[in-house]
């Protein structure tokens, strides 16, 4: 769902510590998002995508021209370095093969495929291989039944033009002791943009006190160090991003006992770029209250 799951680790872990200063607490906050608004601007980041292409099977033609199956249609005036046919990909069964046309060479994984050359870049086993051209990078995604090309110019304007995303101030009193509950289902049902729902790892139902009102989360679980909670309040689509935020939480201790900080709420990738495939949070994981804490709207997407 998240490449950025592992990231904030270390410091989520000392942003949630309920044994900090007010000061520390507070500053232990402003380093992870600091760290969070480098990872936005890395080429991996979510700043610099330009396009987000479905294939279908046989030849997909890719470049500027008009026509083409790929098409990347820059922020206007169009990027004139790129070409108006850079190569094609070609899909069938499980495998993406790239071929370049009969002038340009590009990079697959670094190394050259001549003008005219050929490469694998995807299939089930090994996933979508980085190809590079001058400042563009794409690879092969895939998203249950629909397979697709994820474009990004690493001189992006958005990038290029980024400063910070707004938050709210911090307010200790959103940070919740709680406690994950085992799940009864082995698997969430989670739906993204695309409308696809797909069954999800649960990692339980976490359990936090607002205002002496029981609340619970689903929690998913992506395998990595951290869990992960897709969810909405009445403060989305007005000051926050419209289809909800992300949080992390450290992974219960033996007894089930965790905490659950909202001033590390953060935007998912839809809201720097319509080139994204979030989740969307399921009806029991929309709070009936505002959270007037972490990360406000980025942006109109």
């Amino acid at each position: 769902m998240k490449n950025c799951l592992s990231l904030f680790i270390g410091l989520l872990i000392c942003a949630s510590s309920f044994s900090q200063s007010k000061n520390a607490y507070e500053q232990s906050v402003n380093d992870w998002h600091d760290y969070r608004i480098e990872y936005l601007k890395k080429p991996n980041g979510w700043l610099n995508l330009e396009g987000l292409f479905w294939l279908h099977k046989g030849k997909n033609t890719f470049g500027q021209a008009k026509g083409s199956d790929c098409r990347y249609t820059n922020a206007s005036p169009a990027d004139a370095s790129f070409p108006s046919h850079l190569g094609d990909f070609i899909y069938e069964g499980d495998s993406v093969v790239w071929v370049s046309n009969e002038k340009d060479a590009v990079k697959v994984n670094d190394q050259i495929v001549a003008p005219k050359g050929s490469a694998l870049v995807y299939n089930d086993k090994i996933g979508g291989i980085k190809i590079d051209y001058k400042q563009y990078s794409w690879n092969i995604i895939k998203r249950e039944d629909k397979v697709g090309v994820r474009f990004r110019n690493l001189k992006a304007k958005d990038l290029l033009t980024f400063k910070d995303v707004d938050r709210f101030p911090i307010d200790s009193q959103w940070r919740f002791k709680a406690v994950l509950v085992q799940p009864v289902q082995d698997f969430l049902m989670i739906t993204n943009v695309l409308g696809q729902t797909t069954p999800t790892k649960n990692a339980g139902k976490l359990v936090f006190t607002v205002q002496n009102q029981q609340y619970t989360l689903d929690v998913i679980d992506e395998g990595g160090k951290q869990l992960f909670i897709v969810f909405a309040d009445l403060t989305s689509g007005k000051t926050t991003y419209g289809a909800g935020r992300f949080i992390d939480i450290q992974k219960p201790d033996a007894n089930g006992n965790t905490v659950i900080d909202f001033n590390l709420a953060y935007n998912p990738p839809c809201a720097f770029t319509p080139f994204a495939t979030c989740p969307l949070p399921p009806v029991q994981n929309r709070l009936p209250f505002e959270i007037p804490v972490g990360e406000k709207n980025y942006g109109h997407h």
